[in-house]
């Protein structure tokens, strides 16, 4: 599963330009779906059976988007000024590096700053492309970028960009592999432009109306030096979602994965999340209301070029979720 992961983190598709992404992950999901489709926003949509006696419809939502930079201008000498795409933490940008959808690499630079103590804005920044002039530069306003970072295999840990949430992507596609049997008509979404609003997941909520829906997206971690004031960590078991920035989790969503995980000896954690949210808040909220959760990947360093994971996490998260869709479910 490795190789999928490395092949997914390294796939670059910022928000509003999944295309490349889309088509890894198609490739992987043909041969497991009963039917793949793409929707009029370009979320990705593959079903698996058919709803049986007791059956629900479910979805499944992973976004397969990453935070990236856009060029807003360039000066007389090629050097490039931009903005995020995302949540880009100015702290983590200077000295980065950034490959544009035409292959393009740049380094970003900055300014010389009056206190060179204090992390510089966006607008104080620039991409440095080797080049000496805006004849020369290869990239033009409003092309996009990612951050040019390589998947690492640390053994237990895995590091790369985007684990935000290609790490989900690849937890739903090997969930797909390892369902066999299911009473439930299952739509796994691969959905896009989570990063700029959660906009891909409320397009394909809408359209799918299912009764029950989730999330597998990560979440922050409190296991650092003087990191946030968090219960979760890596290498814990997966994160049963109960409270993030954008919403409640449904309690009985809550109940039957905690019941799962505790009948199939699957270790897990609980999450209360203080900012932030997932694509399972636009599930909850479409039509007339859909009992939601999420399932989180514990990850270090979120939304840094250098995000980190827990092997075995990943490997419980899908454990859970075959255990999860493989019976009826009954919320009451």
């Amino acid at each position: 599963m490795k190789s999928l992961i490395q092949t997914l983190v390294e796939t670059p598709s910022p928000s509003g330009y999944e295309k490349q992404i889309r088509e890894v992950v198609r490739t992987e999901v043909l041969p497991l779906a009963d039917e793949v489709r793409v929707d009029n926003l370009g979320n990705l949509i593959a079903r698996k059976g058919q709803r049986g006696t007791g059956g629900h419809k479910i979805m499944l939502a992973a976004h397969i988007d990453e935070i990236g930079i856009i060029a807003t201008h360039i000066d007389e000498n090629g050097f490039v000024r931009f903005l995020p795409i995302g949540g880009v933490r100015p702290r983590t940008c200077p000295g980065g590096r950034v490959r544009f959808l035409n292959g393009t690499l740049g380094v970003i630079g900055t300014e010389r700053l009056k206190d060179a103590g204090k992390t510089p804005s966006f607008e104080q920044m620039f991409i440095d492309l080797g080049v000496e002039s805006r004849n020369d530069c290869p990239v033009k306003v409003g092309d996009m970028a990612v951050f040019e970072r390589p998947f690492v295999d640390l053994g237990q840990r895995l590091v790369s960009k985007a684990m935000d949430d290609r790490i989900g992507v690849a937890v739903l596609i090997e969930t797909m592999r390892q369902i066999s049997h299911s009473p439930h008509e299952i739509n796994f979404v691969f959905s896009v432009q989570e990063e700029v609003g959660i906009r891909g997941a409320t397009a394909a909520a809408y359209g799918l109306d299912p009764d029950i829906g989730m999330a597998v997206d990560v979440t922050l971690v409190g296991d650092t030096p003087n990191g946030v004031k968090m219960e979760v960590g890596l290498g814990k078991g997966p994160a049963i979602k109960v409270r993030d920035g954008g919403m409640l989790s449904d309690p009985r969503i809550v109940d039957w994965m905690v019941q799962a995980a505790e009948g199939a000896d699957i270790p897990y954690q609980l999450e209360v999340l203080e900012h932030g949210s997932t694509d399972a808040r636009a599930i909850q909220l479409t039509r007339a209301g859909v009992p939601a959760g999420c399932l989180s990947i514990p990850c270090r360093y979120v939304h840094a070029p250098s995000e980190m994971v827990d092997y075995d996490d990943v490997q419980n998260a899908i454990t859970l979720l075959v255990e999860l869709l493989s019976g009826p479910v009954d919320l009451g």
